[in-house]
């Protein structure tokens, strides 16, 4: 058998055996009793709801991942990617063109199979649980505005990638890596004023107590603020949250409508502080830093497998092409990037630690924050006690247990 196949197959289950005993560990983990840090916020009647939420969510995800895999190895074993590539070659382009056929074909497809899944989760289990308000209307138009967007930006860059590796040689990876970080970089900036208002409205948080509050907590850590932002996450959803994006003038300050509507200005002011602790301890240049790295690595390595025979054959794909070895490369590269993923998720975690205690010292207390953690945790029906392997695979956050522990007391440590 083709050692490529052997490896993309051993890699497949792998990972698929790892999800399937982080989600059975992650609900033999579940507790009848509500944890001491949450009583009199967390009734037992919405805390036994949000277990029903997590088995509703799991069983549902593990019905997804299995469909999923089947499509691939379906499409592996009976030549779909072969007839794919015959298809896409019977137009007799050149191979740039060639190579957008065949890859747009599959995104269009694993966009089209996720609707599904898509609309079961938001009008069946989020519905069931109170939390969905997308109308049948903006659940279509998002899908079709991320298709024109993923067009608009992805086609001519994948037409870009592909030339190089046509035309540039050994160095081709190098061009490839630089104009994607440039991409990427640009869409951080711009995502806030011209992206992420196609699905949201965004606006200014109006003058008052609250806006008064931000703006002397902001300059008591000297941070200029650009924008603080209400956004109509109601729209889709009655979940509550806050986040901090662009870079620059650009930048911006998020609150969710919901969330504001639910919190006191104090808990919405630590809130906030927390996002500017990201900012000031330098945690989105250093993860975006690591994508940087992680992005030149994977074009590194990449290259060394353009027009692979052993590894188009795999597949089934009898003529190599670049196209198809972008696509191929993937399956062998997931593995890698699974290892990659746990190191960033930990990094991750690691950094909300320490934007909690900046906002805990910037506030003067961590009792505002604590409270606001309840909060988010019980309106969003958190899972309280996910269990560690699972955290460690695939959580960004920490469990919100183990903030508050760390918080309650706040360690006396100077901000980094």
């Amino acid at each position: 058998m083709n050692l490529y196949l052997v490896i993309i197959i051993a890699a497949l289950a792998v990972d698929f055996l790892l999800d399937s005993l982080a989600d059975w560990l992650n609900l033999r983990a579940l507790k009848e009793d509500v944890p001491a840090e949450f009583a009199g916020v967390y009734d037992a009647q919405k805390y036994s709801q949000s277990q029903r939420y997590l088995k509703d969510n799991t069983v549902f995800g593990r019905f997804r991942s299995t469909f999923l895999l089947a499509i691939i190895l379906g499409l592996i074993f009976t030549g779909g990617f072969s007839f794919l590539d015959r298809f896409s070659r019977s137009f007799a382009f050149n191979e740039i063109i060639t190579g957008l056929i065949f890859c747009g074909i599959l995104f269009l497809a694993g966009q089209v199979i996720a609707i599904p899944f898509s609309a079961y989760h938001t009008f069946v289990i989020e519905a069931k649980y109170g939390f969905n308000r997308t109308k049948l209307k903006t659940f279509i138009a998002d899908i079709f505005k991320g298709w024109l967007l993923s067009a608009l930006i992805g086609l001519p860059l994948l037409a870009l990638v592909l030339w190089f590796f046509q035309s540039l040689g050994a160095l081709a990876w190098v061009y490839c890596w630089l104009v994607v970080t440039l991409v990427e970089l640009f869409l951080v900036f711009i995502s806030p004023v011209w992206i992420m208002p196609l699905f949201n409205k965004f606006t200014p948080l109006p003058e008052g107590e609250l806006k008064s509050a931000i703006v002397t907590c902001a300059a008591k850590a000297a941070f200029a603020l650009a924008g603080v932002y209400t956004m109509d996450g109601s729209r889709r959803s009655a979940k509550s949250n806050a986040f901090f994006t662009g870079l620059g003038r650009f930048r911006r300050i998020a609150l969710f409508d919901t969330l504001v509507a639910k919190h006191t200005t104090q808990e919405l002011v630590a809130v906030l502080a927390h996002e500017i602790g990201h900012y000031k301890l330098r945690h989105i240049a250093k993860m975006l830093a690591a994508s940087v790295i992680n992005s030149g690595v994977m074009f590194f390595i990449l290259s060394r497998f353009i027009g692979n025979s052993g590894l188009a054959a795999a597949f089934g794909v009898a003529k190599p092409a670049i196209y198809s070895s972008l696509v191929f490369f993937g399956f062998l590269w997931a593995p890698l990037n699974l290892v990659l993923g746990i190191f960033a998720n930990a990094m991750s975690r690691r950094h909300e630690y320490q934007a909690d205690a900046f906002a805990a010292r910037l506030c003067g207390a961590s009792g505002d924050f604590i409270s606001a953690l309840k909060k988010l945790s019980v309106d969003n029906l958190t899972n309280l006690t996910p269990h560690p392997f699972k955290v460690f695979l695939e959580y960004t956050h920490p469990p919100v247990l183990a903030r508050i522990r760390a918080l309650n007391p706040c360690p006396n440590k100077t901000m980094q």
